[in-house]
């Protein structure tokens, strides 16, 4: 399971726990890192001082590297691009726009810096501005989904970027990793899985629609407004399909869909709420702690390489 992302950032394993809003906290993150892999804190839209917080709190749980989730179009991006160099954070990744103009003060700080991508062409022209590497994002994930699928673009960034590429959206056990592994990943990003973690602080009715998900369970919606999100089908995601159908101005569906993914992860309202989840819940059937999932992860992997190597 070596690889250039394990040098690069001094960890066990190469990976990484998805960056997922109200959900990646201190908790979650300093369970990965000690586990292994590389926990993220979602930085979101949250106000500098509340990653602060979340900053300092993960360092008193774990010695291990971790990193930091910007949003670039968070009114907050500023301060927190400033954040991380002040809390000497060993990763950034980065997403909804371009990180350019932050580039050289990360480098400055020693700051590796890996945007997430949906496409080829973004994958090459982030290249260019010199990131460390790059996730290839296929639209299988949880949240804020493109247009490919992690099979159809993860080789495609492979063969058009010399950087590390790290794999997500549709990985969720052994398999997922090998697979993926083989088109050419460096790295793979995972959190769907973890939502299921002990260590992570979601409402349990949040996690037992995870538990009891079937592999079509997901929709995505959003598409009219430019911001598609996938989550678990519920009444939110109905009312949401029907208010687009109807043609609701993306300000409208932008005010109806506020504050549902917090009701979803702190109130536990998974009717009402948006219960944020990539395609492979139905992959996931127990509950388990961050070093367990990470542990089985790598010796399914490691399992099924040595035996395809050896046919």
């Amino acid at each position: 399971m070596g690889s250039r992302i394990c040098e690069m950032l001094n960890i066990k394993y190469p990976i990484f726990q998805g960056a997922m809003a109200w959900i990646s906290e201190y908790n979650l993150v300093a369970a990965v890192s000690n586990a292994g892999g590389l926990g993220i804190i979602a930085g979101g839209n949250a106000p500098v001082e509340v990653v602060r917080e979340q900053i300092r709190k993960t360092k008193e749980l774990t010695d291990k590297p971790f990193g930091v989730n910007i949003m670039l179009l968070s009114p907050h991006a500023d301060d927190i691009a400033k954040l991380v160099c002040e809390e000497k954070v060993a990763l950034v990744t980065t997403g909804a726009g371009n990180p350019g103009k932050y580039l050289e003060m990360w480098k400055e700080n020693n700051i590796k810096v890996v945007p997430v991508v949906p496409s080829v062409a973004l994958a090459k022209r982030m290249e260019r501005s010199g990131v460390d590497a790059i996730i290839a994002e296929g639209c299988e994930s949880g949240g804020h989904v493109g247009e490919l699928t992690t099979m159809a673009l993860l080789p495609q960034v492979v063969d058009a970027v010399s950087i590390p590429v790290i794999a997500a959206g549709g990985i969720g056990d052994g398999r997922g990793i090998a697979a993926a592994k083989m088109l050419g990943a460096d790295a793979f990003q995972i959190g769907t899985r973890f939502l299921v973690a002990k260590e992570c602080i979601i409402h349990k009715n949040y996690k037992h629609k995870i538990l009891r998900a079937k592999d079509i369970d997901t929709r995505v919606t959003g598409r009219s407004t430019g911001h598609p999100v996938r989550a678990l089908k519920n009444k939110f995601t109905k009312k949401f399909a029907q208010l687009e159908k109807e043609g609701a101005s993306p300000e409208e569906l932008d005010n109806f869909g506020a504050g549902t993914l917090q009701r979803a992860v702190f109130e536990g309202d998974v009717s009402n709420g948006s219960v944020m989840s990539g395609q492979i819940a139905g992959l996931i059937s127990k509950e388990q702690t961050c070093e367990e999932i990470i542990g089985e992860l790598v010796t399914e992997a490691n399992n099924i390489m040595k035996k395809t190597l050896n046919i």
